[in-house]
């Protein structure tokens, strides 16, 4: 008998991601392509029944950092095991592209410093087999993954590609070394990166505390970038901002990003109190900026951005003690065993950190905002409930408790510290931005920080706190920033939308059983690296292009992502 479609899924609640109002009804897919939403009474190669399940589009994630992981394997977790469907990378001005030989160590050392990826993982994993960034997009064509991919050049290898040591070194460039960024920028572009991106956040350094080649730029430079997208007319300007300059003055070189290469401009809203001038200079900005017609876009983290600290994981309060150097290396069993001597106890209880990076100092001291982070984990927790809190109630020295703390569950313990995002001692203020105008989900910096931060959970984390428990946001909406919002960012005018001719990237998701784990740490990355990995229940099927890759949360080891090259149009009605 044959089959009108390839896959049907029949009765589900579709939520398309326009943000109207779900609906019950089936979606046909035929190859890469919804072929039809409504009632469908043909009937499919393969059928899936959603009744009782919501039926959404694939979420797209902004801000990732899988430029090297989809180098040596095939699976963008922990993305992909929470419904994401595409990634975009290369962001914060930091990746492995363009770069000749004499090169990729300063590369390597730059994504150890700013991303938190082991030097060993990327010096076994990386094949290193290209060095312009047209060349970096070909073998990034021949990979296949369980999601789609795209890529940003970023600017601190473009400027050490331009410049050599003069560029590592934060020297000006001369009007040629701008020309060859700007034409450099434009090539990529016309490759197929989907953007160029930079960092101005000065506390994204190497591991030994020089600063990455993008973060002391001039705004010539950055200028330099912006006219290599204005001449191709096309892709998107990413940045993060430099935190440490008024926010409503730093949100002036964004606009003028947005002026001279005609295209979206999308950078990192870091809330809190730590932005200097405070945050709300960058959301005065952008609701000017929306009224004089610019696309530019605030990527914002719709939780506390979760660093983790244990024994097992790259940080915590006394990982940069000196007496701590001498068993960081070790297994963790003999760690531990090391720890409980009660002279290692009394040294490291003595020590104050030291470390030639400023950043990771100031990381280890956030000890007033340290919290077990719990299975299920808790991201927004009480201020009672902090480790300061309790050694106050108890009546014991603070530090003490950290210490019994991390030796917990026989050193696995995770210890959460909750950073940006937080406003007047409350971890849910990032809910205020929902909705507001110029705003995108994003930062979830999956594929980076593999020992500090799990952050790539968040559509999970999302849809369990803020629409099911706490119905603060509606369904509809919810799914529409996790999917055409975001797509439409980066204009990715394909996805992200569950209607006829676009890309049959969906999932099916049982609600009511969605459930976030805490994270767990695994050695399975190049060289047995350390990683954290975050999972979860209630994602009945995945699909990507039309194949479903994951079923009940598990792999099914298909691998339809492909590289993405450049924006994509809407199809036509």
């Amino acid at each position: 008998m044959t089959q009108d479609y390839d896959l049907v899924i029949r009765g589900g609640t579709i939520v398309d991601g326009t943000g109207a109002a779900p609906y019950t009804g089936d979606i046909a897919i035929t190859g890469a392509r919804i072929a039809a939403v409504g009632s469908v009474p043909g009937t499919g190669r393969e059928e899936i029944n959603a009744a009782g399940l919501i039926v959404t589009p694939g979420f797209v994630d902004v801000h990732t950092h899988y430029d090297g992981q989809i180098t040596w394997e095939n699976r963008l977790a922990p993305s992909s095991d929470h419904g994401i469907t595409t990634v975009i990378m290369g962001n914060c001005g930091v990746g492995f592209a363009p770069a000749r030989a004499s090169d990729r160590q300063l590369t390597i050392k730059l994504m150890e410093g700013v991303e938190d990826i082991p030097e060993v993982v990327m010096a076994d994993g990386v094949p290193w087999n290209w060095e312009s960034f047209p060349d970096y997009l070909d073998a990034l064509d021949q990979r296949q993954s369980d999601i789609d991919f795209a890529a940003q050049i970023p600017h601190s290898p473009l400027r050490v590609y331009v410049m050599g040591e003069r560029g590592a070194n934060l020297e000006p460039p001369t009007d040629t070394d701008l020309a060859e960024m700007r034409r450099l920028t434009a090539e990529a572009i016309a490759a197929g990166a989907i953007g160029v991106s930079t960092s101005r956040q000065l506390a994204h350094r190497f591991r030994d505390g020089r600063p990455a080649p993008s973060t002391q730029t001039e705004v010539d430079e950055l200028r330099a970038l912006a006219g290599g997208l204005a001449d191709t007319g096309t892709g998107v300007f990413q940045l993060i901002p430099n935190t440490s300059r008024d926010a409503t003055e730093e949100f002036t070189v964004i606009r003028t990003l947005a002026e001279v290469s005609g295209r979206p401009v999308n950078f990192s809203l870091l809330t809190g109190e730590t932005i200097k001038g405070g945050w709300r200079g960058y959301m005065d900005g952008l609701v000017q900026a929306r009224k004089d017609g610019l696309p530019i876009s605030g990527q914002y983290y719709p939780r506390p951005i979760g660093m983790l600290f244990g024994l097992d994981l790259s940080y915590h309060p006394f990982s940069l003690n000196p007496s701590y150097k001498a068993i960081e290396h070790l297994p963790l069993d003999e760690k531990v065993a090391a720890m409980r001597d009660p002279e290692m106890r009394a040294r490291l209880l003595a020590e104050e950190p030291q470390d030639p990076n400023p950043f990771f100092l100031w990381v280890v001291q956030q000890t007033h905002l340290l919290f077990p982070l719990g299975d299920p984990p808790n991201y927004n927790p009480a201020a009672e409930d902090s480790i300061k809190a309790r050694a106050a109630t108890l009546g014991v020295d603070e530090r003490e408790l950290m210490y019994d703390e991390l030796l917990r569950n026989n050193g696995r313990t995770i210890i959460y510290c909750p950073m940006g995002n937080t406003e007047g001692g409350r971890f849910d203020a990032a809910a205020n931005l929902f909705g507001q105008p110029g705003t995108v989900l994003g930062l979830g910096d999956g594929g980076a920080h593999y020992g500090m931060i799990c952050d790539a959970a968040y559509p999970t984390f999302l849809l369990t706190q803020y629409v099911r428990d706490q119905k603060r946001l509606p369904l509809e909406q919810a799914i529409s920033m996790l999917s055409r919002e975001t797509a439409a960012s980066v204009c990715l005018n394909d996805r992200g939308i569950l209607k006829p001719g676009f890309k049959a990237d969906i999932n099916v998701i049982d609600l009511d059983r969605l459930h976030l784990y805490a994270p767990r740490v695994k050695r399975d990355l190049p060289a047995a690296g350390r990683r954290l990995s975050q999972k979860a229940d209630g994602y009945e099927a995945t699909i990507v292009s039309g194949t479903v890759t994951y079923r009940n949360g598990r792999a099914t080891g298909a691998l339809p992502g492909r590289l993405v090259r450049g924006a994509r149009s809407a199809p036509a009605a």
